[in-house]
């Protein structure tokens, strides 16, 4: 039994590498920032504007912990999501945090969202901003404190490739010495 928290800024390649996890591991896959796309989508928002209402409206990110905490109290999970290590930290075994600089996040975001670099720029500073005042106001939660982590990766200079060998080691040897451990 593992649960294997991802967390990271938007771009950073979080979802790239928990999926990678997942399959390595055959563990269950979530992602909290899909629930919070889903929500856009079905309001007829875009990503910006839902995180504009989401800081008046403490419903939706609260719905969205709920869910993900929940999940986390199943077993051999992945768990992907800005605050997922946070929400669920007293719960997860393995606590990852994936960064990179913001102007390759940016980058990145275009490139999968199809938009121009300084939309995705505008909204990315955007949700970054009024993401990091909801978590402190909601839950006292810096997320620039990456002090819960066991493994903090920046992506800029690696390849998925790279970067999933230094996650995958990391979990091999966490998971060698909680079976020796136990024994």
């Amino acid at each position: 039994m593992v649960r294997i928290a991802v967390s990271g800024p938007p771009g950073s390649g979080k979802t790239t590498q928990a999926r990678r996890i997942a399959d390595a591991y055959s563990l269950v896959y979530y992602s909290a920032g899909s629930i919070f796309r889903e929500i856009a989508r079905s309001r007829g928002l875009t990503i910006e504007e839902l995180s504009l209402i989401a800081a008046r409206d403490p419903s939706i990110d609260l719905e969205i912990d709920r869910r993900t905490f929940q999940l986390a109290l199943e077993d051999n999970i992945v768990l992907d999501g800005h605050l997922t290590a946070w929400i669920a930290s007293d719960i997860v075994d393995f606590k990852i945090y994936i960064t990179a600089p913001l102007n390759i996040r940016v980058q990145r975001i275009a490139a999968r969202d199809g938009k121009p670099f300084n939309q995705a720029l505008r909204e990315t500073i955007i949700r970054e901003t009024v993401q990091r005042k909801r978590f402190i106001e909601y839950y006292g939660i810096d997320p620039t404190d990456l002090s819960i982590f066991n493994l903090i990766v920046d992506t800029s200079t690696l390849t998925v490739d790279e970067t999933f060998a230094i996650i995958k080691s990391s979990i091999d040897k966490f998971l060698k010495t909680r079976k020796t451990a136990i024994h």
